[in-house]
């Protein structure tokens, strides 16, 4: 590899898992904001369970911590997937490069690791469903507290 036209190529071949990247990002972003949003709630929940006005209050108190705890769980988890598949594709990067360098026939390294890559992205996704699967379950607004 001594021709520019040859590390053109590379950066090309570079760009859609950069751009992957960037989408991955994005997700982390979303779901860690949410995850934020979740430990806020449950934290401002948490003070309330001390001095509930009913026995009622505190019951749903319990019970949407119980649901809070779950989504702190997927939404974790699905971090942890999320940032696997951003280091999993920074992998495939730098393979393309050091394959081209070094002279290493790398396909199916690079390959197998973008599959990875796309397990994870498949399974942080799952998660991210399920988080906000109990989000709109468990959280609606009460019926009692519509205007009649």
């Amino acid at each position: 590899m001594n021709d520019l036209s040859d590390i053109a190529h590379l950066v090309e071949l570079s760009v859609a898992p950069v751009f992957l990247l960037a989408g991955i990002g994005a997700l982390l972003n979303v779901v860690t904001s949410r995850l934020g949003r979740v430990v806020d709630r449950a934290r401002h929940l948490e003070e309330r369970l001390y001095t509930p006005r009913s026995e009622e209050e505190a019951s749903r108190i319990r019970a949407e911590l119980g649901s809070l705890d779950q989504r702190m769980l997927l939404a974790q988890r699905a971090i942890f997937l999320f940032s696997t598949a951003a280091l999993l594709i920074c992998l495939v990067v730098a393979s393309i490069f050091i394959g081209e360098f070094v002279d290493l026939a790398v396909p199916a390294l690079v390959a197998m690791i973008f599959i990875a890559t796309m397990f994870a992205m498949i399974a942080g996704l799952t998660l991210f469903l399920m988080e906000i699967s109990i989000a709109t379950k468990v959280l609606r607004v009460r019926a009692d507290l519509f205007a009649k």
